[in-house]
């Protein structure tokens, strides 16, 4: 018994997950999976993408398994484009045109391996038959190709409220309330996508029917926390590469999906509404004394003031953190030049002070700083043997003068040791 396949049509507003929901399916199957929009083809012989491309990206996609291929799925979005007008004049390529070409392909067909109309499929077709490689399959069958189609419908309410509306005129009709908003496509039927402006024998090909309802502010709320790949995650990441631990209060996850159920945009909305409230926190806060980042309601709704107080208190030097940060770099300095440095606590407090003032680390400021320090404390350690250094507050201040007196002085001190020796050495002969 052999089984039909059952491509599908997809109908939902922008941005509830169409495109994410079909190519996982394909990832869970393990087939590939091609997605194309329906607006960049043309009928074939006019300038724009071949559908039959789709087929060939398919082999591709399955690094050239021939087979596999052939239980591969297309998806097609956008494909709402295609409808036209039946008042329509002239050829129409980018409509009705494409709708025929696809009939074929949803069937099934043969479909050539390389594309005839280009040159450099042609030219490897024949490179492949001079080295004895091309006795292969050279065409792809269509027959169990998923294809997925979908789009926003913009329109098709009215269509369909239309119909409903003409079967209640007359007497003894039936009276019933009329379903509005997204229950208008509950009611949707084959006929309300021939007058949308599809062929009758592209939409009976597309037997399962689909329909994704608006996402609303409960649904944002379930993926800021439970998805895959939060955005939640995604800036709490971000903070703590600089060091911040942010946290997002349930407050502040309810009034962002609020926030993004208003933009109308999908789940698209969630990444604007969370970049405008956060770009500024995102590069004002990284390098202060801030460590921890409360994002509730208050930040969402009054923004600027809690800017404001965050301004203040990146502000203030934050001693345990500059210690640790100067202390990380001192453990740096020592694995990459066997030298071991240690900061006063007056030169830590005056590195945390110019790192709020400059916002910036302590940690950025003592690479700068300090750069170009192992060649001079080399020259001390070859002079006088010592291999642990402690950098004042003066280091601090002026890091060359401080190094210059200390190679000094070292020059110095060998010097009279050395004439020290030279004296004991004379005095016993």
């Amino acid at each position: 018994m052999e089984y039909q396949k059952q491509n599908v049509i997809v109908v939902g507003p922008t941005g509830v997950g169409k495109t994410y929901l079909i190519k996982h399916i394909a990832e869970m199957i393990g087939v590939p999976f091609v997605k194309a929009d329906a607006t960049k083809f043309s009928e074939t012989g006019y300038v724009g993408g071949d559908v039959d491309d789709l087929v060939r990206e398919l082999v591709q996609k399955a690094d050239g398994d021939m087979e596999l291929a052939e239980y591969g799925i297309i998806y097609i979005d956008e494909v709402d484009k295609l409808a036209s007008s039946s008042s329509g004049m002239g050829r129409d390529v980018s409509g009705r045109g494409v709708q025929t070409t696809l009939l074929k392909l949803m069937e099934e067909t043969e479909v050539a391996a390389r594309n005839p109309n280009d040159m450099k499929s042609q030219m490897m077709a024949m490179m492949d038959m001079q080295s004895g490689r091309g006795d292969g399959k050279d065409t792809i069958n269509t027959r169990h190709i998923l294809f997925i189609v979908s789009g926003a419908f913009s329109g098709l309410e009215k269509v369909i409220k239309k119909r409903l509306r003409s079967g209640q005129i007359g007497f003894g009709a039936e009276v019933s309330e009329s379903p509005t908003g997204e229950e208008l496509f509950g009611q949707i039927n084959t006929q309300d996508f021939i007058d949308f402006g599809f062929e009758a024998e592209f939409i009976g090909r597309l037997p399962v029917r689909v329909v994704c309802e608006k996402l609303e502010s409960k649904d944002f709320v379930n993926i800021m926390k439970n998805s895959e790949g939060s955005l939640l995650r995604q800036y709490e990441r971000e903070f703590a590469a600089y060091g911040i631990q942010a946290k997002f209060e349930d407050s502040a996850i309810e009034c962002i999906a609020t926030l993004a159920e208003l933009e109308n945009t999908g789940a698209r909305a969630l990444m604007t509404v969370c970049e405008g409230l956060l770009r500024d926190f995102k590069f004002e806060l990284p390098g202060t004394a801030v460590s921890e980042l409360s994002i509730d309601a208050d930040l969402i709704k009054k923004r600027d003031e809690v800017l404001a107080k965050y301004r203040e208190l990146g502000k203030r030097v934050d001693v345990a953190k500059a210690r640790e940060e100067a202390d990380l770099y001192a453990r740096e300095f020592q694995e990459k030049h066997s030298i071991k440095i240690c900061f006063s606590d007056e030169a830590v407090t005056l590195l945390g002070e110019e790192a709020a003032e400059k916002t910036r680390s302590v940690l950025q400021l003592c690479q700068q700083r300090f750069k170009d320090y192992q060649f001079g404390l080399k020259l001390i350690e070859k002079n006088t043997g010592v291999g642990e250094f402690d950098l004042e507050k003066e280091a601090v201040l002026d890091a060359d003068k401080f190094l210059s007196e200390r190679v000094v002085q070292s020059y110095n001190t060998a010097t009279e040791t050395a004439q020290a020796n030279s004296s004991s050495g004379d005095e016993g002969e």
